[in-house]
């Protein structure tokens, strides 16, 4: 059965080894994204279906800390004062998700894998089901998170995440799986995220390695001691943005000049190309004997919640088109800005982001 959207359901339990009950579990099962279909997989002891053929454009998206997002619109945000709610909304969140959906939205060919446990996880596939992108469920024990932002109509965000459930090493080793099955004939790999609890911090350093040995490129987008682990198995991109790489040097960075010498110092740590996003102020980029700034247009900011995330989904997708570092730094200012000009956790279209694009200056610093 030729399939292209895939998301792998649990049944009862998921794979053995996931509950404690004695119950007798169904076998699991591939579920086309339309819900039309399915296929049990030939054994349990092998809980993936053969691998569906894709072309070698293929991004491959890992999210270990996927989260149901709820973002709460408000008249105005004041501390000690009252708000009015404008509007809810719920949406599958983790930086991974985000950049599937912007890299399916461009044209391009992402799967996105994930772990998935309790309501949440349900929800979340359920919203992933319509995306029309390619999806993995790796099915956990524990409920996923739920993050909270809240954003008004000037633009001030507050969010707030849970740290995530409490894998287990089994659970682990089942994304790692995962991962090593679906790089067959991938392009890319992004890395994206926070680790949840039980997660060792050399998790996306390993997986690094494997993408290497399988001659995919990897870029990775995460935080605290993951981040400094990962830049030292040497990723092909690595995108901090301006705060994590004040974590990562143990230094504030406030003027331009600390932007260059940042740049240049997490490249010699380890990866091939350095994408350090700035917010308003565009980005740095660092390759082989070149440094790279990307300014944008002054736009109005509703929410910057994502940006950052969209800024490197538009740069893996730009870097498979056509392999051009400065370009692709470009795209990915352009997308990251006019994201931020979206109310709410969205992101920019293809269309919006043209028109941004044609506005981002970019220099380069020899």
């Amino acid at each position: 059965m030729a399939v292209s959207t895939l998301i792998f359901r649990r049944l009862w339990g998921g794979p053995p080894g996931l509950r404690g009950s004695s119950r007798t579990r169904s076998r699991p099962t591939w579920t086309s994204a339309a819900g039309l279909e399915s296929c049990p997989t030939k054994k349990l002891g092998n809980w993936y279906r053969e691998r569906v053929a894709y072309n070698g454009c293929l991004i491959v998206t890992l999210t270990v800390n996927p989260a149901l997002d709820r973002t709460i619109s408000v008249d105005r945000l004041a501390f000690e004062d009252r708000s009015y709610i404008d509007s809810r909304h719920e949406s599958a969140g983790g930086r991974g998700i985000i950049a599937a959906c912007v890299i399916h939205s461009f044209g391009g060919k992402p799967l996105a894998i994930f772990p998935s446990g309790g309501n949440n996880g349900k929800r979340l596939e359920e919203f992933l089901v319509a995306c029309g992108y390619s999806t993995l469920a790796v099915p956990i024990g524990r409920e996923i998170r739920t993050n909270l932002t809240i954003t008004d109509r000037q633009g001030l965000t507050v969010s707030l995440n849970e740290r995530g459930p409490q894998l287990e090493k089994a659970e682990v080793d089942r994304i790692e799986k995962a991962v090593q099955k679906s790089l067959d004939g991938a392009a890319w790999l992004l890395l994206c995220g926070s680790l949840p609890p039980g997660v060792p911090a050399n998790f996306y350093a390993r997986l690094i390695g494997m993408a290497r040995r399988k001659k995919v490129k990897t870029l990775l987008d995460t935080d605290g001691d993951a981040l400094r682990e990962g830049i030292e198995a040497g990723p092909t991109v690595v995108s901090p943005n301006q705060h994590e790489a004040e974590r990562l040097l143990n230094r504030a960075l406030v003027t331009r000049n600390h932007f260059l010498e940042a740049v240049a110092r997490i490249r010699a740590m380890g990866p091939e190309m350095v994408a350090l996003s700035l917010g308003s102020r565009g980005a740095m980029g660092a390759i082989e004997g070149t440094i790279i700034e990307a300014l944008p247009p002054r736009v109005e900011v509703l929410c910057p919640i994502g940006a950052g995330d969209a800024l490197a989904a538009a740069l893996a997708w730009s870097m498979e088109r056509n392999g051009d570092f400065t370009d692709a730094l470009r795209w990915g200012v352009a997308t990251g800005t006019a994201s931020s000009t979206l109310p709410g956790l969205r992101s920019a279209s293809l269309e919006q982001t043209k028109e941004m694009y044609r506005q981002v200056e970019v220099r380069r610093i020899e």
